[in-house]
């Protein structure tokens, strides 16, 4: 009698949190497409906000981290740039595009040596 009754708490906890987890989702890609939005335009501090913003909301969505990669790396901040791009690697290890940005990130900073902020 136990098993279906916590066969049906885990059935129900999960439903239940799908529809969260699925808006924090949309609400992190909203903030995602807006970053790109600003970052486009030359706003990239503001585009780093909602970018963190979108990594706060939903901390497994690779494309916030790999965002962030890019506009940390631009703004010089290269110890947050190489996190952020791990982090994007850690949840989404086969994502072509984050590895080719952390690939390029890594050859352009380790070679020269500004792998490290001072």
């Amino acid at each position: 009698m136990k098993t279906p009754v916590v066969a049906l708490v885990a059935f129900l906890a999960a439903v239940t949190a799908s529809p969260v987890f699925a808006d924090a989702r949309s609400d992190a890609k909203s903030q995602v497409e807006f970053g790109i939005n600003v970052a486009q335009r030359g706003l990239w501090r503001e585009a780093i906000y909602r970018w963190e913003k979108a990594t706060q909301l939903d901390p497994t969505y690779a494309a916030a981290y790999n965002d962030l990669g890019i506009a940390y790396e631009h703004e010089g901040q290269l110890d947050k740039a190489r996190k952020a791009y791990e982090k994007a690697l850690e949840l989404d290890p086969n994502n072509a595009q984050v590895r080719q940005n952390y690939e390029l990130f890594k050859e352009i900073n380790d070679r020269t040596g500004q792998g490290k902020e001072k």
